[in-house]
């Protein structure tokens, strides 16, 4: 178990110190549930009433916080709690797993491949022909990466995940459990006579560097050319992505929310939780969609959008405000 000073943590946040403790740090912990050696973080203003009752020795705190640390216990005050606090569960996070050896001998990796230097390749993983996979990167266990894909370096794929053919993975990427990049695009027509056709999707997916995708998330192929996923883009856990869509750099996708084919986002866009967004829309740089949305027409830059279907959120508060005290004067 680690045991860390106060001090020592503060030597990493760059913040300022009030009170004072002699307790060994051992661990993060959420406030109500913290222990008396362990470190939790006051994020807003309106969380400062649970310090009383909490049993945390410090508290990583917003320089505006208005209550004072107490006897032998302190904060330390930095601009952004929340940023610092992701510095604190660094320092305190367990090793990965261990490789015994860089290349398991169960991996099936094609002669044609090329394994960059420091790359870690799991046992059962099936590396196809021409696959490139560069320096530093990790593939756990079970992976799959099929003929003439891409892997930038120091990327992270782990354990189920899919990667097939043609599609390419940029640098400093993590790629969730059971992910699957790359799978054909849902592409049908009707036919009279054999029912629904099914339309080949030729193109692959182009994902940026620094790029996240969460467990059990598709990124489909591109039926023409290319699925593309910018820079700093970080997509949760079950989120579909169609056929041919395209995001800018450093879009957030919560969990369950989905694009349908020939959708564009641009930088910034944060799309919640159970969102769904109509094909062939066109959402703005920084624009927001509440969750549960749907999204049927193309939003400008910068709105805010909330509803089903999706409305800028200041009408949508008010319709709803207006529904609510409907319903109560029914009631009367």
């Amino acid at each position: 178990m680690k045991q860390i000073t106060i001090e020592a943590i503060n030597d990493v946040l760059k913040g300022t110190i009030v009170g004072s403790t002699t307790t060994k740090i051992t661990a993060p912990e959420q406030l109500e549930v913290a222990k008396e050696t362990e470190i939790s973080f006051i994020g807003n203003k309106k969380y400062e009433k649970f310090w009383a009752t909490s049993k945390a020795c410090v508290a990583v705190v917003n320089e505006d916080i208005s209550i004072e640390p107490g006897e032998n216990r302190a904060f330390i005050k930095v601009k952004n709690a929340d940023l610092a606090m992701s510095q604190v569960l660094s320092i305190f996070a367990p090793p990965p797993p261990v490789f015994k050896t860089n290349i398991h001998p169960t991996a099936s990796i094609d002669d044609t491949a090329q394994i960059g230097d420091g790359a870690k390749i799991g046992a059962n993983c099936y590396i196809g022909p021409n696959v490139v996979i560069g320096e530093n990167s990790i593939l756990y266990p079970n992976v799959t990466v099929l003929d003439e894909c891409t892997i930038g370096k120091n990327t992270t794929i782990w354990s189920g995940a899919v990667v097939r053919e043609r599609c390419h993975i940029g640098n400093d990427c993590i790629i969730h459990p059971n992910a699957t990049i790359g799978a054909d695009g849902f592409g049908f027509r009707p036919d009279p006579e054999k029912g629904l056709v099914k339309i080949p999707q030729i193109g692959n997916v182009i994902i940026g560097n620094n790029v996240e995708i969460g467990a059990n998330s598709s990124v489909d192929r591109g039926k023409f050319s290319s699925t593309i996923l910018g820079d700093g883009c970080k997509i949760d856990n079950l989120v579909q992505i169609g056929h041919n869509s395209k995001l800018g750099m450093f879009c957030i996708m919560a969990g369950n929310s989905g694009l349908a084919g020939s959708v564009t986002l641009g930088n910034g866009v944060i799309i919640g939780g159970s969102a769904s967004i109509k094909d062939h829309t066109t959402i703005g740089d920084g624009a927001i969609i509440g969750a549960g949305s749907g999204v049927a027409a193309d939003v400008e830059a910068g709105k805010t959008m909330l509803g089903y279907p999706a409305i800028e959120a200041k009408d949508a508060l008010r319709q709803w405000a207006i529904l609510k005290r409907m319903v109560n004067d029914s009631k009367k």
